[in-house]
């Protein structure tokens, strides 16, 4: 029986993948321009079926970003939602359910929000569409007809971009709600096409921020993974 020996690229490797973690709280300063040429640069490495890279990102920095945090903040008080990609709280099973929850007891605790201050998570929600603070906010499109498999390929990008930001310092977090205004976001920075599937918020974190401390766990591996011999 052969061992397995860890190696410097294993270990690196285990610390860049549990070190990324969701970031609710960012510092103002800006990332340098060139630092976020390489992190999407680095990110297009990204795996897809045929090479056919069904993904188009828009980057909002700035004064567009301020006037975009503003555009998703009236819409959400106007319920004004518009969804590319279906969401149903039915897709979730029993036990994905759980998990969310559990997730949502740790978040909140944080926060100061008891369980069943349904306002006060609201509030925070409505927060969340300024970016949690951070500076700049990434859109993800879906590109060509849409569908699961090239929204799978979309996915599979994300998580390499969320890499390629861990690596080079920078903190990130993927927001589904912001996918919830999706007309809005193509109005605001012009978009023409695409699907919107996710938005992620991308800056430096304060990481005197209680929130930045929530801790996640993961279901054991066997409990997701089967291996067949």
């Amino acid at each position: 029986m052969s061992l397995l020996v860890p190696t410097e690229l294993s270990d690196c490797a285990e610390k860049l993948i549990r070190g990324r973690h969701a970031t609710r709280g960012f510092r103002p300063e800006a990332v340098p321009e060139d630092t976020m040429r390489a992190i999407f640069s680095l990110a297009g490495a990204a795996p897809s079926n045929s090479n056919a890279q069904p993904w188009r990102v828009e980057v909002a920095s700035g004064a567009t970003r301020e006037r975009l945090a503003d555009a998703l903040r009236t819409a959400h008080a106007e319920k004004r939602i518009s969804v590319d990609l279906p969401y149903s709280e039915d897709m979730y099973t029993q036990v994905l359910q759980a998990r969310r929850a559990a997730f949502g007891a740790q978040l909140y605790g944080a926060l100061g929000i008891g369980a069943h201050d349904h306002e006060a998570r609201a509030d925070y929600d409505a927060q969340s569409l300024g970016f949690y603070g951070a500076p700049h906010v990434a859109f993800l499109f879906v590109t060509g007809g849409g569908g699961a498999r090239l929204a799978a390929d979309a996915g599979a990008y994300m998580q390499t971009l969320l890499l390629a930001m861990t690596a080079y310092g920078v903190a990130s977090c993927p927001q589904g709600l912001l996918s919830f205004y999706a007309d809005t976001v193509r109005a605001e920075l012009g978009v023409g096409g695409g699907q919107l599937l996710v938005g992620v918020s991308f800056g430096y974190a304060d990481e005197a921020a209680p929130v930045n401390h929530v801790t996640t766990g993961r279901a054991a591996l066997e409990e997701v993974t089967t291996f067949h011999g």
